[in-house]
């Protein structure tokens, strides 16, 4: 076979050809077409995509490496109409639309397509044929040769036409970059430039800058804040534009000096346009204007400030958006400050706290703070009747609390099984499924205003004769009519049911009709009468009854749970026997999050209020600053318990419980955060007992805050005979479980603070909410605020993150900083970490102590997840929402996990998530042929592809993103 040069690879015609060797005339410029694909040369100017060039310039490739026999070309027609069709599907799925991409894209599209199959001379040659003619463009600009390149020219709004300034760009990358040692400022405006024509949309430059930057953040993750501070110049036009302010401000430091002007203009423009509370119009807007802080603006990453503007900020009929993000935070604390007395002192010390990311509150309370309908609370608990009225009822109430955002409980135990007697027909009840089947379809009929699809997880207890139906509602066989694939469901597991395994024991299965009182009841009194009915089930004095082994039962809600994700698994007597309000009301069920834990009954909804501490930001110095972390949840509880006040109510019921017991479920976030900066393992003992301390020191101050609003407002009026009013205090009601068990109970009871001095001030003041804790999934804020949501470990190193507001290159700056400080971070550790899925245990150059700090979810043994949950659970009056990881789940490790949760005193858990089940995008934003270029030429390849983010058994199996999930966590409600 003849040897050729590599010089002698001329590439697709319409990628690069001189013009002299062209076979053609070269078309002319054209004008951006809607729908269809375009090329953006060197010199910015537009021609139409070819895909028959793709071909041809291929077919030249391989002709050049292997010569022009008549068997070469035979192979080489067949290869280059597979690989040319490869590279135009390519281009094509990633522009459905039409659009426009760079030559460069297409060339690097063909590189691709040639290391996949495998033909790494050819792609060796490409390459070096590429960067040949790329030291040749950039001779003739070193030497002052003419170059194809012209002025570009950009289209403004009105269809005037005018110069790109580049000088402006450069104002705005240098304003964006400032601080941020890591960034190259010229390479993002290169590659900018690089992907704008002549003629671009003058709203398309920013956004060129800004994706430009975002490709570069698996490089480093301060280019996420960069491609922040970059996008913050298109959120600028658009909010001061609306308001005709624009002129003159063209960067962020223009900004700084006339944003109180802004900031009153917005509030009153919000209040014409009905979007805004008009008592917000009241308040001293100069005063509030001057506390602003413009440089938190700049704080932001990515992914958090464009979550923001996607689905948070007031935006006009028309779309745009009025807010800035330190308008937002301002707005929604002069929402909560609405009653205050001195409104704008408490207006500013909230916004202090939001604005800080000390603090965040829940996303209802974030959307609808300071608006006419501020629906603030973020779910709500109901128990179902047995009675057609009283289904249809909760359902309608359902379709009405998930109108505004809320996430939903609902206890379904109480509604008789399947062939219970109906006395009104005298016929045979078909069972609670076919009701359940209908919530189903109305939670995803009530859409909440077109803002995403309402959320909802029924509950049944263990001993509900449809219990072995009910595990099978999320299974995609079986009848479709008896299956509930948008519902989230949980299993309500009394104490005497985990006996009964444990045993080796029995198990019963009554009808509600036929054992109404087993709902109502706890501890002792529901294992006497559950004999009771045991004994009469033995005597036929029952008609609908089922006897099976009580560790039967356990299997299948285990091997269901792994199937399909669901039931959850919740324990109905921690639940209840450490419950602080016990003395009004039996907890039928946790929330949509399972980390609500209220009594609910015919009069009365539960709501919950929540909002969640960053405890990453109280970490300093190596250390918990719990001086920080008081001031923090002083004023946090203060905002939680004026949105009982505040909130808007559309069920009666809901009102009448929410301002009877006040309830509020102060959370965290950030855990695994504070852990890298403490450099703890979250495997380890230490991180045990520093989610011991951190937990105590976080409950003492919130029940602390909660009784000096007490002493100031009034303690909540159903407190007289709850365990506070006792003296009983979360840590000391294990006690109570403890002898409601008879045994079966291993929990840490050690503390440190001063708890008998607050025990005597809750019983002798009183307290202002009846329960104060509870731990939610954070998803959504926790991407505003930049840490990891709620107290879940590292899910991978180095992944994209999909959502509603797009794909986000997510890399944990931790790692880096460790990397870059012993000299590992470079090109071959990113694509390492791509390759391997963000874990850093199979990279060798990786040193053992970074390991076991980086481990991430699926590397940490479950059983430190439920060990750190414990300790937690000891200090919350309510509960956590607790994933559990398994990298290779089997029923013997599920048995003992769950078990060993039982045992440890958890209320609920959430999650169980299986590593077998789960794939991540191995290439990131950054371009995938140029990271593979390296392995071309040395002859060898790695598909670093992208596989969407997907699960199966891991209760993920449709194609639409369910509620709170970790691989796509877009519910709202509980966070």
């Amino acid at each position: 076979m003849a040897q050729h040069t590599p010089s002698s690879v001329r590439p697709d015609e319409q990628i690069e050809v001189p013009r002299t060797m062209a076979p053609q005339a070269q078309p002319e410029p054209i004008a951006q077409v809607p729908g269809r694909l375009q090329v953006i040369r060197r010199n910015g100017q537009v021609t139409y995509f070819d895909p028959g060039k793709i071909t041809v310039a291929m077919t030249k490739a391989f002709l050049a490496v292997e010569g022009g026999t008549a068997a070469a070309s035979s192979r080489v027609h067949e290869r280059v109409e597979l690989l040319a069709g490869q590279v135009v599907g390519a281009l094509t799925r990633r522009l459905p639309g039409g659009g426009t991409v760079h030559i460069e894209d297409i060339q690097d599209q063909v590189e691709l397509a040639l290391m996949r199959a495998g033909e790494h001379r050819v792609a060796r040659a490409y390459v070096l044929y590429r960067e040949e003619h790329a030291r040749e463009r950039s001779a003739k600009v070193a030497a002052g040769a003419a170059t194809e390149t012209t002025p570009l020219s950009v289209t403004r709004a009105d269809g005037s036409r005018g110069p790109l300034d580049i000088e402006r760009l450069g104002r705005l990358l240098g304003e964006a970059c400032a601080g941020l040692e890591a960034v190259a400022p010229q390479t993002i405006l290169d590659d900018a430039l690089r992907n704008l024509f002549d003629g671009v949309a003058e709203a398309d430059v920013g956004r060129a800058l800004v994706m430009s930057a975002r490709a570069q953040i698996e490089q480093d993750p301060q280019y996420s804040q960069v491609a922040a501070r970059l996008l913050l110049d298109s959120l600028r036009r658009e909010a001061l534009g609306a308001l005709e302010m624009a002129a003159g401000v063209e960067t962020q430091a223009d900004l700084a000096g006339c944003y109180g002007d802004y900031f009153a203009a917005y509030v009153r423009r919000g209040a014409e346009l009905e979007l805004l509370d008009w008592r917000l119009t009241q308040f001293d807007l100069d005063r509030l204007g001057a506390a602003l802080r413009p440089e938190r603006d700049l704080e932001f990453t990515y992914l958090g400030l464009q979550t923001l503007y996607d689905r948070y900020f007031i935006h006009t009929t028309n779309g745009a958006r009025l807010e800035l993000p330190q308008a937002f935070f301002m707005r929604v604390a002069m929402g909560l400050a609405i009653e205050e007395i001195e409104r704008e002192e408490q207006a500013i010390e909230f916004y202090e706290l939001l604005s800080s990311f000390a603090f965040m509150s829940s996303t209802p309370t974030l959307f609808n703070s300071g608006t006419l309908r501020p629906q603030l609370s973020s779910c709500y608990l109901t128990t179902v009747p047995d009675d057609l009225d009283g289904i249809y009822g909760a359902i309608k109430d359902n379709a009405l609390l998930s109108k505004f955002a809320g996430g939903l409980g609902n206890d379904w135990t109480r509604v008789r099984g399947m062939g219970a007697h109906i006395k009104g027909t005298n016929g045979k009840s078909q069972g609670v499924v076919p009701f359940m089947k209908v919530a189903n379809d109305t939670a995803v009929a009530v859409n909440q205003g077109g803002k995403r699809k309402g959320a909802v997880c029924g509950y049944l207890e263990t001993w509900h004769i449809d219990m072995e139906e009910f595990l099978e509602l999320r299974k995609n066989t079986g009848d479709d009519r008896r299956r509930t694939h948008d519902m989230n469901t949980a299993n309500w597991v009394p104490d005497l049911f985990m006996k009964r395994v444990a045993e080796d024991g029995g198990w019963t299965l009554f009808s509600p009709d036929e054992a109404p009182d087993l709902h109502d009841l706890v501890g002792a009194a529901f294992e006497a009468a559950y004999l009771g009915y045991e004994a009469r089930a033995e005597r036929g004095e029952l008609k609908v009854v089922k006897r099976v082994k009580a560790v039967d039962l356990w299997r299948k809600m285990l091997a269901m749970l792994f199937e399909t994700g669901h039931p959850w698994i919740a324990f109905k007597d921690p639940c209840n026997l450490r419950y602080t309000n016990q003395h009004v009301g039996v907890v039928h069920s946790s929330n949509l999050c399972t980390e609500i834990t209220l009594h609910t009954n015919d009069q009365e909804i539960a709501v919950c209020n929540l909002g969640s501490v960053n405890l990453a930001a109280h970490v300093t110095d190596g250390d918990l600053d719990t001086e920080r972390l008081a001031g923090t949840v002083r004023t946090a509880m203060r905002m939680l318990d004026n949105v009982i006040d505040i909130n808007f109510y559309n069920v009666p019921q809901a009102r009448r419980a929410n301002l009877r017991h006040r309830p509020v479920g102060l959370g965290l976030m950030g855990f695994q955060d504070a852990l890298h900066r403490l450099r703890i393992p979250y495997g380890s003992e230490a991180a045990v007992a520093f989610a011991d301390t951190s937990m105590e020191a976080l409950s003492y101050f919130a029940i602390e805050a909660s009784t000096e609003l007490a002493a100031e407002r009034g303690a909540y009026p159903s407190f007289a005979g709850s365990l506070w009013s006792r003296g009983i205090l979360p840590i000391d009601s294990i006690r109570v479980l403890e002898e409601g068990r008879g045994g079966y109970l291993q929990m840490d009871t050690t503390s440190r603070l001063d708890w008998d001095a607050l025990r005597e001030r809750v019983r002798t003041v009183g307290i202002r909410n009846s329960n104060c804790l509870a731990i939610a999934p954070t998803a959504t804020i926790s991407n505003i605020v930049g840490v990891g949501q709620s107290i879940e470990p590292t899910y991978q190193n180095l992944f994209v993150k999909s959502n509603l507001s797009g794909e986000f290159t997510v890399v944990n700056p931790y790692l880096v900083a460790d990397l870059k400080a012993r000299g590992l971070w470079d090109a071959v550790m990113v694509n390492d970490l791509k390759y391997y899925d963000g874990s850093v245990q199979p990279i060798d150059r990786i040193p053992g102590d970074l390991k076991a700090l980086y481990a991430n979810a699926f590397e940490i043994d479950p059983r430190w997840l439920v060990e750190a949950a414990s300790r937690r659970q000891k200090w919350l009056d309510q509960s956590q929402s607790l994933n559990l990881y398994m990298s290779e789940p089997n029923g013997k490790k599920l048995d003992n996990l769950y078990k060993l949760a039982w045992v440890r005193g958890l209320k609920t858990t959430y999650y169980l998530r299986s590593m077998g089940a789960t794939h991540v995008e191995k290439s990131t934003m950054a371009d995938a042929a140029k990271a593979n270029r390296l392995s071309a030429i040395g002859g060898s390849y790695t598909s670093l592809d992208k596989t969407k983010v997907h699960g199966k058994g891991n209760g993920h199996d449709e194609p639409e993103a369910q509620a709170c999930s970790i691989l796509d966590p877009e519910c709202e409600s509980c966070q």
